[in-house]
């Protein structure tokens, strides 16, 4: 047999396959050192999609709520005078708003001063657990949103009697469940009936400390005034800065400069805003994890290539080129990457979807979040694994065998 001419020769190749079984030797020979290395990454990747899930789930949830109460409800209050005294809107004040053109609904509460809200007459005065009596007009509840709990809302007949509606903290503070003719509570004074117990209105939070009694009623039994301490209106949303711009001085034509003028859905666009900053610093905390995690790759793979000398030079003395000795180390880091973040990935889903079915939240993870998440793996896979990889295509085949 005639010996193989030069040209005969060519370089050994590693086929895709053959690099992958090759990357996985070292982490089926040391399952546990490669389990707890993978649990780094998997701890980084599963805070940074918990975080984004959470977050990207309130905010769905928000905008659920906003969609159905509607970013069109605006709110005038008295502000202060220049003297800084507190401020009165006129007694017309409805009215008056009222005859805004792009305005559809309007509706008050009045704050009744000096008429707390106590569940028995045997609770000491002092004691009045930061609840209000608000005198309330009956088209309030279409025009805020607000839900009714149990009970019923207060009709023309109801607001002239010593008739009650509770907001749903005051309730829960008074220990109310329920409304019922024989459920009463003393209001200023006064014994009104429960007929009602109202949900959390988020556009309009007052209401949530409230005893909420009709206009008439208010008057003729706990003395109110009869001027309004918030007035609510609606408008076509694309109305809304143009009746934003002129309801102060509409509302208190005489003293425009002593009206505030609030738009309760910014408030919660504040909210997530804050909600947003917090998700952020989160996500720093996730991304040191993920630090952390690739450290923890790269102290393994270092000590990988230590143990596995021998393995390298008798690799290199059949044969094996440095790329190849270098291609099969970095696919080890990059699939113990991957499996930590792919494992991190799925933690981060079951805990965003726990969390948003526990809060009633729709569970939104944006693919992004995962994308972004397994590509970060991986480039920390390669990051950690190139030292090593150089380090052990560099070996001669000699010293490497010669290692005991």
């Amino acid at each position: 047999m005639r010996p193989a001419a030069a040209d005969d020769l060519h370089p050994s190749r590693l086929w895709p396959g053959d690099v992958v079984r090759g990357g996985a030797v070292g982490l089926r020979t040391r399952p546990l050192r490669a389990v707890l290395s993978a649990l780094g990454i998997a701890i980084g990747i599963a805070a940074m999609v918990a975080v984004v899930g959470i977050s990207s789930s309130s905010r769905a949830d928000l905008d659920r709520t906003l969609a159905s109460l509607g970013t069109n409800l605006l709110t005038v209050s008295p502000g202060r005078t220049m003297s800084g005294g507190q401020a009165k809107l006129p007694a017309r004040a409805e009215d008056m708003v009222a005859r805004i053109g792009p305005v559809t609904s309007v509706s008050a509460t009045g704050r009744v001063p000096d008429a707390h809200v106590y569940r028995t007459d045997r609770i000491p005065e002092a004691e009045t657990g930061g609840l209000a009596a608000y005198a309330v007009r009956t088209d309030l509840r279409a025009t805020t949103g607000a839900r009714l709990r149990d009970g019923t809302w207060l009709n023309a007949a109801t607001a002239r009697h010593p008739a009650v509606v509770l907001g749903a903290t005051a309730a829960e503070r008074l220990g109310i469940g329920r409304a019922a003719p024989e459920v009463r509570v003393l209001v200023g004074g006064e014994w009104f009936t429960v007929v009602g117990i109202l949900q959390p209105a988020p556009l309009a939070p007052e209401l949530d400390l409230g005893a909420l009694v009709g206009w008439p009623a208010a008057k003729d039994r706990l003395g109110f005034d009869g001027h309004a301490t918030t007035v609510y209106t609606r408008s076509a949303d694309a109305d809304v800065e143009e009746v934003q711009s002129v309801l102060g001085a509409t509302a208190n034509p005489a003293a425009p400069n002593e009206v505030e003028v609030s738009r309760p859905s910014d408030a919660l666009a504040a909210k997530r805003a804050a909600g947003e900053a917090f998700t952020r610093l989160l996500l720093g905390v996730g991304a040191v994890a993920l630090l952390v995690g690739g450290v923890g790759v790269a102290n393994t793979m270092v000590i990988s290539v230590l143990e596995r000398r021998a393995e390298i030079g008798l690799r290199r003395a059949l044969g094996a080129t440095r790329g190849h000795i270098r291609t099969q180390f970095l696919a080890e880091s990059l699939l113990l990457s991957a499996l930590g973040g792919a494992a991190g990935a799925l933690l981060g889903a079951a805990v965003t979807a726990s969390y948003a079915a526990s809060q009633g939240w729709p569970p939104v993870i944006p693919a992004w979040t995962l994308a972004g998440g397994l590509a970060a793996t991986l480039t920390i896979g390669a990051l950690a694994g190139l030292y090593p990889a150089l380090h052990a295509s560099r070996l001669p085949p000699a010293t490497a065998l010669a290692t005991p």
